[in-house]
């Protein structure tokens, strides 16, 4: 039977491992066909393990961690995840920005993703200063063959979380693709949802 916990700033410490762990597993696959690096995730998780208002929101399955789902004020951000938003003339300060949500693939379909995007939405409620939840997704081409048969994208799921892609918002960032010499910059479109204040 699978739980939920969340963890904020300091306390995301010890649980590191197990998201560069998650990363690494979940996201090789299909879309994003990521050749894992421990040393990149390290330097990833810098990021969130510096900042006070980070968030963990992690599943277990007994002691195991077995999902994940992260957000960090974007302030908090690196500028490559800023920028898009400075040139659009939005407030940074404003913006609670999503990391990843990773999930094992035997979990999925339990409701998980959903509970992921309600503990970040609340998370950043409470923090009271923020009206927008953004997140972003790598770009992949309709016909690009290394799509598997009956590969559903989570364009629909996110749509109905109320969240919409922006065309002329976007990010590069390098990864190391399977299969690939060396790193390669992938493209990743933001996706942005008005998040109402706390009732």
């Amino acid at each position: 039977m699978t739980h939920v916990r969340t963890f904020t700033g300091a306390t995301i410490g010890p649980h590191l491992d197990d998201v560069a762990r998650l990363r690494i597993a979940v996201f090789r696959a299909f879309p994003y066909l990521y050749d894992g690096d421990v040393g990149y995730e390290a330097g990833y998780l810098q990021t969130y393990s510096r900042s006070p208002e980070s968030l963990f929101v992690l599943a277990f399955d007994g002691d195991r961690v077995v999902g994940a789902s992260t957000g960090i004020a974007l302030t908090d951000e690196t500028a490559a995840f800023q920028q898009p938003f400075v040139e659009r003339g939005i407030d940074l300060g404003r913006v609670f920005y999503f990391g990843e949500s990773v999930l094992l693939p035997e979990y999925r379909g339990q409701g998980l993703g959903h509970r992921f995007f309600d503990e970040r939405e609340a998370y950043a409620r409470r923090l009271g200063r923020f009206d927008t939840t953004a997140f972003c997704a790598v770009v992949r081409a309709a016909d690009d063959p290394r799509r598997p048969a009956g590969y559903r994208p989570n364009d629909a799921f996110w749509t109905k979380r109320g969240y919409v892609q922006q065309p002329d918002m976007r990010c590069a960032i390098e990864w190391k693709e399977i299969g690939a010499a060396a790193p390669t910059v992938q493209q990743l479109a933001f996706w942005l949802r008005a998040l109402e204040p706390a009732a």
